[in-house]
């Protein structure tokens, strides 16, 4: 059995929805998490003595992409090759374009969008740069905390009324990661990263289903007719010229009419042992059902 290696992370964006539940799964399996904002100083500095960079950084509502992504790269990219430490990155789908079907490690990187062209540029500077890199790349983050994740802002925000916001093709699957669920597994493969290759691209498979399977989950559980509520994509479009948020929104619009899920073999091979969170269990700390809400302080981790 291979030994526990943990040690101490620095967590970029401390604050936000990655940072805080990746240190909430790293102390969980004994690591010491220094916390890192933007505007705690010299990323360097902060990165000696660690043994591992969990990039948690991302301009909020995709806010000048083009500029800070490149940046915020660079500056973590310095700050391992300084100090030896590995990084580990939430990876998204973006770079794979819109051919449905199932992507994994092996699927091209032939992105449609000006995002998906950022994010695969990112990619590839970590490839190029030599420091030991996980991307533990994930579909669409739902966060208990309900921390500006798209499932809370575009499909469950009406849930309480009976209505989940038809954001696409209610017959496509798309690919979904429980932010607990992604934090876990990023602990456990950061334990490993003596094992791995120096960049290692890994698809987090989470959950996979369509809306009408999500409509149909939740009524079970809670035993009630739900109805579908059209997602206003006409408002962000005439929104677009003057609102930020709504044009990058209508750029990844084609992902929910895209059916795509996340391969999950290179992921099992690694962590043979990993117990992702049941989707009902996932559902039920977002709070679905009016008639049983969830109590505050009752939401948990899953078992490490």
């Amino acid at each position: 059995m291979t030994q526990r290696t943990t040690g101490t992370a620095l967590i970029l964006g401390a604050s936000g929805k990655i940072g805080t539940h990746a240190i909430r799964a790293f102390t969980a399996r004994g690591w010491t998490c220094r916390k890192y904002d933007r505007s705690a100083g010299n990323m360097t500095e902060a990165a000696m003595g660690c043994d591992v960079i969990v990039n948690g950084l991302n301009p909020p509502n995709y806010h000048n992409w083009a500029e800070i992504i490149p940046e915020i790269t660079e500056q973590v990219i310095a700050a391992a090759k300084a100090s030896g430490a590995t990084v580990i990155l939430p990876g998204n789908v973006y770079v794979f374009g819109a051919e449905a079907g199932e992507w994994s490690e092996e699927t091209p990187h032939q992105p449609v969008s000006r995002k998906g062209k950022i994010r695969a540029d990112m990619e590839a500077r970590y490839v190029q740069s030599g420091v030991r890199a996980i991307n533990l790349r994930a579909g669409s983050f739902i966060d208990p905390d309900k921390n500006a994740d798209i499932v809370s802002l575009m499909i469950l925000n009406k849930i309480k009324k009976g209505r989940i916001g038809a954001v696409g093709d209610r017959s496509v699957k798309h690919a979904y990661a429980y932010l607990p669920d992604w934090a876990r597994a990023a602990a456990q493969l950061a334990e490993k990263r003596d094992e791995l290759d120096v960049y290692e691209d890994i698809p987090f498979p989470g959950h996979a289903f369509t809306l009408d399977e999500l409509k149909a989950e939740i009524e079970g559980m809670t035993e009630r007719a739900l109805v579908y509520s059209g997602f206003p994509w006409w408002l962000l479009r005439v929104a677009s010229p003057f609102w930020e948020l709504a044009r990058e929104l209508l750029e990844m619009r084609y992902l929910f009419n895209t059916s795509h899920w996340l391969s999950s073999h290179k992921f099992e091979a690694l962590l043979p042992k990993f117990e992702a969170t049941p989707l009902e269990t996932v559902l039920r700390q977002l709070d679905i059902d009016p008639n049983h809400p969830v109590a505050a302080g009752t939401i948990r981790e899953s078992a490490v």
